[in-house]
């Protein structure tokens, strides 16, 4: 007997709404909720996906529709996308006091219900928002996790394949830490179809100009630019989101990087940050440890040490 896939998105704004359309189109999932403060944008956002669940693009006749907390009793996956856009000139962590403030609101309604599924967060600032909800909740750390550096690590693909004309597929590479400022690349994880970038670097004189800094200035400045030149991100995170939901719900066990608890990994305990995991039914099914450069392992400390501060705050806060 088929059982019916569930997800419950908190948010239907910019990000949740596309989410629900990703997976609407994917034909992944049988049955999505909205839920919003603002009631009738859930139901508007809600009607209006539903449209496109006629479209040809749709994999499945996927039900659409806003609802409330109790959705959550028998959900498989919690999304959280709630939280204001990132206004031009602002970091993440510049919108750390509302989205706790919202955090504390959500918290008070998943208090009321029996949530025993999967919960994969995206508001801002990730890191630290996914892990004040899952201390609250007392959820265990496999079960609760965010996006973290996804969506950084798609841009770097990008950047990569742009400017070397290689096709994205053949790309390999994390940005690990922080899902901002302090998110690095980790170069010696860089491979382009299994040889690492910077030894192709030496061997392509036509790539004389290529500077790892200025990649990286090209990575970070990406989100940047979106939220200066449109208001948002969109597109990018929900694809990613897409991509996590799938690995869990087909229990494919995808090397992705997702923040999670560090648990002496990496060097790290008592925080978070984004890290390669294994991603299948359970969640964060394992943490994979791979080398670091001395530069890079602390350039990982720092982003930490940053996040943590920022926890503590959050618990002093709350």
């Amino acid at each position: 007997m088929h059982k019916t896939r569930k997800v419950v998105i908190i948010g239907a704004g910019h990000v949740g709404s596309h989410v629900a359309l990703a997976l609407v189109q994917s034909g992944d999932v049988d049955d999505i909720v909205l839920i919003d403060k603002d009631e009738n944008k859930a139901l508007g956002q809600a009607c209006d996906l539903d449209d496109a669940v006629t479209g040809a693009a749709c994999g499945r006749d996927t039900v659409v529709r806003a609802g409330d907390y109790t959705e959550l009793n028998n959900a498989d996956i919690l999304v959280t996308a709630f939280g204001r856009s990132r206004r031009p000139g602002e970091t993440r962590l510049d919108m750390f006091t509302d989205s706790i403030r919202m955090a504390d609101d959500v918290v008070a309604h998943l208090r009321q219900v029996d949530f025993h599924g999967i919960m994969i967060s995206i508001s801002n600032p990730a890191d630290i928002i996914c892990e004040y909800i899952r201390r609250r909740m007392a959820w265990a750390p496999q079960r609760c996790f965010c996006t973290g550096t996804s969506l950084e690590t798609y841009r770097l693909l990008r950047v990569m394949g742009n400017l070397t004309g290689y096709a994205r597929r053949s790309l390999q590479g994390y940005c690990l830490g922080e899902h901002g400022n302090s998110g690095f690349i980790a170069w010696s994880t860089v491979r382009i179809n299994g040889r690492l970038f910077t030894e192709i670097m030496k061997e392509k004189p036509e790539w004389g100009d290529l500077d790892l800094a200025d990649l990286q200035l090209k990575v970070k400045q990406a989100g940047d630019m979106e939220v200066d030149f449109k208001g948002c991100t969109e597109f990018g995170i929900a694809n990613a989101t897409l991509m996590i939901i799938r690995a869990v719900l087909h229990d494919q066990n995808l090397i992705w990087p997702c923040s999670t608890v560090l648990d002496g990994k990496y060097g790290e305990k008592d925080g978070v940050a984004g890290v390669p995991c294994v991603i299948g039914r359970n969640g964060i099914e394992e943490v994979v440890e791979i080398p670091l450069s001395p530069e890079e392992q602390e350039k990982f400390h720092a982003s930490c040490d940053i996040i943590r501060g920022f926890l503590q705050r959050a618990e002093e806060i709350g």
